[in-house]
């Protein structure tokens, strides 16, 4: 299925808030504005999502508007205990009030409650992320400091439509491979974060869906070889007939991938997430083992009216991808995670 690069420039959506153009691009093609926007204010969804980790530590941080419902939300996951713990605070008809910006190249956020500081600003063509929840961990306050440089050349953008609402959209950008350097402290734990072994992410989405769905999203990033290289492989989201979010990066160059299949082994009891994946696409380009370590697991359920089953699984993928010109990289042990995510909000 042959799918459609973007390279025009403009409005993301048309005069009736309809999608102008689906497709794919390397960097943000579209100006996004609530005002253009063809529903209420309820079904907009709007967050940014970092993530930075070493070979021994991750740190997630969530920070969405989700019209009716705010989320702000932090992980720590320990590579060598297998272990994680999350912690979110939510917010109550925030409305699009939270102040997150229209685009993901420029604007900061800031933002704070009783519990929560975020702090997430540009500096200098880098990203600084500053952070903070008071009893993150049984008492134990978190804080994140990091700054993410060295920004790919290329990165993920998808705009994806909905068939069964024409005023349905996703706006998604995916920066896989910044440099990160900083630390956190949860407790009386203290991470640094160092330039040389540290990688940052963003994913950035935008946009107003339909009330219940399911997505499959994996990332990796780190060094191969003497190389950067960043993963980004997805589905399930949407009509994306007329693209796919699946790209491979090498020192910030985008390859891109067709159609993926997580190839998530199945137990007794449904999809065993713990058991080895294996990863392939419909052009025999891709071949990887994911090797899960951890499940991060975060469930909501409000009445059944807001409901959210989510299994982020961390691990390392091994194999090969046949870049677009034809030659071979090998990955061995790059550090992502995959996830399998229901929605109903």
């Amino acid at each position: 299925m042959s799918e459609h690069r973007i390279t025009g420039t403009g409005r993301l959506l048309d005069e009736e808030g309809r999608l102008r153009e689906p497709g794919w691009a390397t960097r943000p093609p579209f100006a996004y504005d609530h005002a253009d926007i063809q529903a209420p204010p309820w079904r907009i969804k709007d967050w940014d999502y970092y993530l930075i980790n070493d070979e021994r530590y991750a740190v997630a941080l969530t920070f969405s508007d989700l019209g009716y419902l705010g989320l702000v939300s932090a992980s720590v996951l320990d590579f060598s205990a297998r272990a994680f713990k999350t912690t979110s605070e939510t917010v109550p008809l925030p409305l699009g009030s939270m102040g997150l910006p229209a685009s993901s190249d420029a604007g900061d956020i800031c933002w704070e409650n009783a519990r929560c500081r975020v702090e997430w600003r540009h500096v200098g063509g880098a990203r600084r992320l500053s952070f903070a929840m008071h009893d993150f961990d049984d008492g134990k306050d978190l804080e994140v400091e990091a700054l993410l440089d060295q920004q790919p050349r290329d990165s993920m953008v998808i705009c994806t439509p909905w068939d069964e609402d024409p005023h349905a959209f996703y706006y998604n950008r995916k920066i896989v491979g910044m440099r990160a350097w900083g630390g956190f402290r949860r407790g009386a734990l203290f991470h640094e974060f160092s330039r040389e072994d540290s990688f940052g992410l963003l994913d950035w989405g935008r946009g107003v869906w339909t009330y219940e769905n399911t997505w499959y999203w994996a990332v990796a990033q780190g060094r191969q070889g003497g190389r950067v290289v960043g993963l980004n492989l997805g589905y399930g989201f949407g009509n994306t007939r007329a693209a796919s979010e699946n790209m491979v990066f090498v020192d910030g160059v985008a390859h891109k991938l067709g159609r993926v299949d997580f190839g998530i082994p199945v137990g007794e009891n449904g999809y065993a997430y713990l058991s080895p994946w294996h990863v392939t696409d419909d052009e025999g380009r891709l071949d990887l083992a994911f090797d899960p370590q951890i499940d991060r697991t975060d469930n909501i359920d409000l009445a059944g009216i807001i409901v959210s089953r989510q299994h982020q699984v961390f691990g390392t993928f091994s194999g090969t991808v046949l870049l677009d010109d034809g030659s071979a990289l090998c990955v061995d042990g790059l550090r992502g995670s995959a996830e399998h995510i229901y929605n109903k909000y």
